[in-house]
């Protein structure tokens, strides 16, 4: 690995490596095994929570690590466990959910865990079966009564750049607050934790400065990691405050942008 190589190579899923489709093309997919094999270290970052991580880590041959939860947890796709857990405390889940029905009445809620996730009886994300994806319905005080990764916050129709702007002033002060989605959904942290923050603890571990990174991603929740990281590129297709805030430009994910930046970063085979 040559001097001006990156040390680590840091990508969001969903909207920049993930194609339109769900899928990780076979390009990317090779793009990625160069940074192995270089000896530079792989980290996915993304909002997911691990039990959506399992198809990615087959995908990509176990490689690398995996910040999830917008930077609540770290998980080792090699083994599939997780190795480091940031948690907001009930009391803080509560009274982030009673500020913020202050503010928006329409708001359901619901609650992240490392595995699993529980929900309001009316929260209703339309497309998406919430019992289906590993949720059970709860009332509301068994929705406050134990840590989570994630607080969400599910709006049908709203705008989630103005809803983020109102949650940000009503609990801001307890709780990171970004979105990720294109919906009104909006999805909360513990105060401090975010992908920059996991993303640094992670590279102080090893010795790895900003300078070392490289990262790329496509909405607001990217946005502190990529203006972390020494060396940033937003995809194409990513969010507008995305576009205007980082320098790096590549192509869209359907476009395998970010393979074709590692391609020429991590010069090899084909």
């Amino acid at each position: 690995m040559s001097d001006l190589t990156p040390r680590l190579v840091a990508t969001d899923l969903d909207g920049t490596i993930v194609r339109t489709d769900g899928t990780i093309s076979a390009r990317t997919v090779k793009a990625l095994e160069r940074v192995e094999r270089a000896g530079a270290t792989l980290v996915l970052v993304t909002g997911r929570p691990p039990r959506w991580m399992r198809e990615i880590a087959d995908v990509v041959a176990h490689r690398g690590l995996a910040i999830c939860a917008n930077g609540a947890l770290v998980y080792d796709l090699h083994t599939e466990t997780v190795v480091r857990t940031r948690l907001i405390e009930p009391e803080v889940i509560a009274e982030a959910v009673e500020r913020l029905r202050a503010v928006v009445p329409d708001f359901t809620f619901a609650v992240e865990y490392g595995a699993g996730f529980v929900f309001e009886a009316r929260y209703n994300l339309g497309r998406w079966d919430t019992e289906a994806l590993g949720g059970r319905p709860v009332d509301g005080e068994t929705l406050v009564s134990r840590p989570g990764t994630k607080l969400l916050a599910f709006h049908p129709s709203a705008d989630p750049d103005s809803l983020m702007e109102k949650a940000a002033k009503a609990v801001g002060d307890l709780v990171t607050v970004t979105h990720s989605s294109g919906r009104g959904l909006l999805e909360m942290s513990a105060q401090g934790v975010d992908k920059a923050s996991a993303l640094a603890e992670l590279c102080a571990d090893r010795g790895v400065l900003p300078a070392d990174v490289v990262a790329f991603g496509d909405m607001p929740n990217d946005l502190p990691m990529l203006t972390w990281a020494g060396s940033s590129y937003a995809v194409a297709n990513a969010h507008r405050d995305v576009l205007a805030m980082v320098g790096g430009l590549t192509g869209t994910n359907d476009e395998d942008g970010v393979a074709q930046v590692l391609e020429f970063l991590f010069p090899g085979d084909s």
